[in-house]
């Protein structure tokens, strides 16, 4: 372990993710950097498993300096500020615990930083071959231009503004001073964060072969949850401020109520049912099988036909209720499946 200052900060917020978070352990300890410039801080947020055991263990073999820190459980948003507050750098990653990185990712992202070309950066998440037929079917239904419009950075090509999210970004610590840490939403504190960010006057730069690989759900009701509370989320963002609510926002939503219009038009008028789901499996099976070419697995058709469903689904009646809720009815923060933050 070296004695020298680090010049990065890695900062993971975990929760009873031991299981997961050894990934993430291993893919740092093959990064291709200098670890005499690296500081690994694992911000603890009431874990009940064996990751403070673990953690004790990787303090004692890994030639990257670790801190581990504790508080109550709070979310990972205050879990993350907590960890600044023992950062010794002047660039902080932020990487999720159910995450692993690219043997480059922080290289990629040092030359960047050398060159002085960001404020602020995100960067693409992926699957890596390993992950479960499931995973792989969310990666692609989570990060598709055709499902999300690239929102999520994985692609140059975007529909909306990009708000690099914390499972893939980094920012200066004098720029994280000027705006302030992360706030308490109870979800999308990233992006709320990231907005500050980009209001600041900071450049914030798309790094796309930064990648990290995201270990995704391991089940469709965990998978529905997360994404109904990104729909409520996007919501309760868009009451803060107008400009993290854009219309390829509203499109889950639209989706859902123009197949309920068209299925009632089917019944109104006696039309085939068969001929109405025969016309909606058709875009369904045609991203079906974009995915399974994407991820090089045909094994995945399949789970495609249950995970994009269940995504717009989710997000979109997550969404609706809301938006009634919030700007029908006035009422304030909506809070979604109130399960703890990491599941």
């Amino acid at each position: 372990m070296s004695d020298r200052t680090p010049i990065i900060s890695i900062v993971t917020p975990t929760y009873n993710r031991a299981n997961e978070l050894k990934y993430l352990y291993k893919s740092l300890q093959c990064q291709s950097v200098d670890f005499g410039l690296l500081e690994f801080i694992i911000s603890d947020d009431g874990s009940t498993d064996s990751t403070q055991s673990m953690v004790e263990k990787w303090k004692e073999e890994s030639e990257i300096l670790i801190k581990y820190i504790t508080q109550n459980n709070q979310g990972p948003g205050a879990a993350r500020n907590h960890g600044l507050k023992e950062a010794k750098g002047d660039l902080i990653l932020f990487i999720d615990s159910d995450c692993e990185a690219h043997p480059d990712w922080i290289k990629i992202i040092y030359d960047e930083y050398q060159k002085n070309s960001f404020d602020a950066f995100g960067g693409p998440d992926a699957a890596k071959d390993d992950f479960s037929l499931l995973q792989k079917s969310i990666d692609f239904s989570m990060t598709s231009f055709f499902t999300t419009g690239g929102m999520r950075g994985h692609s140059e090509k975007m529909m909306a503004k990009f708000f690099p999210r914390t499972h893939n970004m980094g920012i200066k610590k004098s720029i994280y001073s000027k705006v302030g840490g992360f706030g308490n939403l109870r979800h999308g504190q990233d992006i709320e964060f990231s907005n500050r960010v980009r209001k600041s006057g900071a450049r914030i730069k798309f790094l796309i072969n930064a990648i990290v690989y995201h270990r995704r759900r391991t089940s469709i009701k965990q998978f529905f949850k997360q994404v109904f509370n990104w729909g409520v989320a996007r919501v309760n963002l868009g009451k803060i401020d107008p400009a993290m609510l854009e219309k390829i926002h509203f499109l889950p939503s639209f989706s859902i109520l123009m197949i309920i219009a068209c299925f009632s038009l089917f019944v109104l008028f006696g039309l085939p049912l068969l001929q109405f789901f025969i016309i909606l499996s058709i875009p369904l099976l045609f991203l079906s099988i974009i995915g399974s070419i994407n991820q090089k697995d045909i094994r995945i058709f399949p789970y495609l036909l249950v995970v994009i469903p269940a995504q717009i689904i989710g997000y979109g009646t997550g969404f609706i209720q809301a938006f009634i809720r919030r700007f029908l009815f006035k009422q304030g923060e909506i809070t979604g499946f109130k399960k703890n933050y990491y599941k």
